[in-house]
C-alpha cells in the first residue's frame, strides 16, 4: 500500500477470524443480508438494479464484471465482522499499540549544523497505543491522508528519530514520497 489509510484498512482485514465470502451470490447474499433483505438497498449501493441482485442470489448470473465485482468485493469487507475489527483496534489503541513499515522520504527541520538532508529511508517502528487511538480516531473522523500521514510522521519523529525525548530535541520530521506502508496491529 502506498497510502496510510490503505494499509490501516488492510490491517483491519488481516484481524478477521472467518474468510470473506468469495463467490458473487454468496457476497450479494451477505449485502442483503446486512441490509435486512432489501435488495433495493443494495442494488442502490452498488449502482445496478434490482433485478440484477436477485439473479445473482438465485444463481442466473454468477461473473460480474470487473467494475462490479470491485465494488462488490469492496462493500462486504467494508462490512464483514465490525466487531471483530473494533476489537482489534481498541485492543491496538489501548495496550498492544501498532508497527509500521515504510520506505519513504524523511527530511528534516532541524538546528543549524545538523544533517537535514532528506532521504529515503526504510523503517519498521512499533508505534505505542496512543499513536493508534489517534490514527483510529482520525480515520473514523474522515480523516484526510495528509492528516493520517502527519499523524504517522509524528509517531515516527518521537519514537524512532528523538528516541522518546532523549535525543533531538528541536528535530520535525517530514514524511513524504511514499513508496510503501504497511501497518500491522
Amino acid at each position: 500500500m502506498d497510502t496510510v489509510q490503505g494499509s490501516l484498512e488492510e490491517a483491519a482485514a488481516a484481524t478477521f477470524t472467518r474468510p470473506v465470502p468469495k463467490t458473487a451470490r454468496a457476497q450479494m447474499r451477505f449485502l442483503v443480508h446486512q441490509a435486512k433483505g432489501s435488495t433495493r438497498a443494495v442494488a442502490g449501493l452498488l449502482g445496478i438494479s434490482q433485478r440484477t441482485v436477485e439473479r445473482y442470489l438465485t444463481g442466473q448470473f454468477k461473473r460480474p464484471r470487473p467494475d462490479l465485482a470491485a465494488r462488490l468485493t469492496d462493500e462486504v469487507r467494508r462490512r464483514w465482522q465490525p466487531r471483530v475489527r473494533e476489537r482489534a483496534r481498541q485492543q491496538a489503541a489501548t495496550t498492544g499499540g501498532l508497527v509500521i513499515e515504510t520506505r519513504a522520504r524523511f527530511g528534516f527541520t532541524a538546528a543549524p549544523g545538523t544533517t537535514d538532508d532528506s532521504r529515503v529511508r526504510r523503517i519498521t517502528q512499533h508505534l505505542p497505543p496512543q499513536y493508534a487511538a489517534r490514527l483510529f480516531t482520525a480515520q473514523a473522523a474522515g480523516a484526510e491522508e495528509q492528516q493520517l500521514r502527519e499523524i504517522a510522521a509524528e509517531g515516527l519523529q518521537d519514537i524512532y528519530f528523538k528516541d522518546h525525548g532523549r535525543r533531538a530535541e528541536g528535530l520535525q520530521v517530514e514524511f513524504t514520497d511514499i513508496d510503501y506502508v504497511t501497518i500491522d496491529y
